[in-house]
């Protein structure tokens, strides 16, 4: 029976001294080094007599060891569950808790934070660091570099990704080996990647962009990847002639413009620029043009389900548009309310069905009832139309869900926080565009009664218990929020009404 997704993504580079990771170091690990460090850290799972199916709840930051430890979930069958490295320990504590985690992976500075959680829910607390250092490791580095990995199906789960929605607390998506495998051999076949490819990989790997799609699609190439640990404009210019392909959110590419020496000359050699996790501004894409040559290549894809559709690799790559359904995804623009197929061109939800779909949301089966049909489809909750060329344009959400910098922003949570502050009667957070970020957050408050918000302060205490990539750019207070006959804020007149906040020249 195997274990297809460790046989297909790592199994197959066994005994192979090809490059797979080049550290920033200049230092290169191999394939074969990387499965030895995997099954290192598979034998020190087993140790700590997890059963296959049971969750591992990591917030490390990017490093060999942090990937090693991915790979060793897939050998071992455990449920393989990262999480953004800005989360609070507060926000950490819903993610442990729902997820029944009966392992927590953290840095040393969370450890001391996270411990009575952990023990709580009956979970070992083990540390990684950035170095790759920690308690982990140093169990890792006495087990042997050989692991058989354990017996799994297609139909097993692999992973868990944590999705916002604009109701509820963060769904858990339930990803099989099937879902990520699928997505990530399309791909490959889509976007011509192959074992000459050398990826520039400087995205996080808590997110699906990094992890599933980046790193999936280069293990199951044979490619190798530059790993930085993050975006770094001088990184980014000098290794990018040793690179290939890249892929990246519209902030690498606005960040990249922004630099005299990000020239033709220095992409020239480049075979592929892919952006996606937010909308690509089309000034972005022109511009990217006139300076390289190059046609960023644009996709759309979520948590729940990885890719969806990309714009080709041979043919008109359209700005403003996500390009066409994946083969074997099947993608079709829905009336909201009734779910009814509505005519080619017009605007309505889009759902989608395929290998990539996953299975569901976490001990949570009223959602998924509500959000996959019975048939496959899965409801994306992203309002679109596919023109008369067949291309998917995405004009909205028909959630309030936020995309900044390619990480979801469950605006509620922001909301309730900023209530909270002192003067604030009530409030409402939405996303505007950014030319950086794709969208941004901006909180509008309204005050109490013969109050003055102090907004300094109110940012302050946001910053101390939120995630950066959750604050505010800016608060607004305005002397009421704008409402429909029901009573309900209608967010769409105050994004309307800010659109330009932060793209005006």
């Amino acid at each position: 029976m195997g274990n297809p997704l460790y046989d297909r993504l790592f199994g197959i580079h066994a005994g192979k001294d090809t490059p797979f990771l080049h550290l920033p170091d200049g230092q290169t690990l191999t394939h074969a080094a990387f499965l030895d460090l995997a099954a290192q850290f598979a034998n020190a799972l087993t140790g700590f007599e997890l059963e296959p199916g049971e969750r591992v709840a990591v917030q490390v930051e990017k490093s060999p060891e942090a990937l090693a430890l991915y790979a060793a979930c897939v050998q071992t069958g455990l449920i393989f569950l990262p999480l953004n490295t800005g989360y609070t320990t507060a926000e950490l504590q819903y993610f442990i808790e729902n997820s029944g985690a009966k392992l927590v992976v953290c840095d040393d500075a969370k450890a001391e934070g996270l411990a009575p959680i952990a023990a709580a829910q009956s979970a070992r607390l083990e540390t990684l660091n950035a170095d790759g250092s920690g308690s982990l490791t140093r169990r890792a580095m006495g087990m042997l570099p050989a692991f058989e990995p354990v017996k799994r199906t297609e139909d097993d789960l692999a992973a868990f990704l944590y999705t916002s929605g604009t109701t509820g607390r963060s769904k858990g998506a339930m990803l099989t080996q099937a879902n990520l495998l699928s997505n990530a051999e399309m791909l490959v076949k889509e976007w011509r990647f192959t074992r000459d490819d050398v990826l520039l990989h400087a995205l996080p790997i808590f997110h699906t962009h990094g992890l599933f799609v980046a790193t999936n699609v280069v293990l199951a190439s044979g490619g190798s990847m530059i790993f930085l640990p993050k975006f770094d404009l001088e990184d980014m210019l000098r290794l990018m002639p040793q690179a290939t392909s890249m892929m990246g959110v519209p902030t690498f590419y606005t960040r990249l413009l922004s630099d005299g020496r990000f020239t033709n000359d220095l992409a020239r050699h480049m075979r592929v620029f892919i952006s996606g996790s937010a909308p690509l501004l089309a000034e972005t894409h022109e511009r990217f043009q006139e300076r390289t040559g190059h046609r960023i290549l644009e996709r759309y894809g979520m948590t729940e389900t990885n890719m969806n559709t990309s714009n080709p690799y041979d043919g008109e790559r359209r700005a403003g548009t996500v390009g066409f359904p994946l083969p074997e995804v099947e993608l079709k623009v829905t009336d909201p309310e009734t779910g009814a197929l509505l005519p080619q061109g017009e605007i309505g939800m889009i759902e989608v069905r395929g290998p990539n779909v996953f299975s569901g949301y976490w001990q949570m089966p009223e959602k998924t009832a509500a959000e996959l049909r019975e048939d496959g489809f899965f409801i994306t909750g992203d309002l679109g139309r596919v023109d008369e060329d067949g291309y998917v344009h995405i004009v909205g959400r028909g959630k309030d869900l936020i995309i900044s910098g390619g990480y979801n922003i469950y605006p509620k949570e922001v909301e309730l926080m900023l209530d909270d502050q002192p003067g604030v009667l009530e409030s409402a957070v939405i996303g505007v565009p950014h030319p950086d970020f794709g969208e941004t957050v901006l909180g509008i408050l309204v005050a109490e009664p013969g109050q003055t918000p102090n907004l300094e302060a109110i940012l302050t205490n946001v910053q101390g218990a939120l995630a950066r990539f959750k604050h505010p750019r800016k608060l607004i207070v305005l002397e009421e929020l704008p409402r429909n006959t029901m009573g309900k804020v209608q967010k769409n007149a105050l994004r309307e009404t800010y659109r330009d906040l932060f793209t005006e020249d």
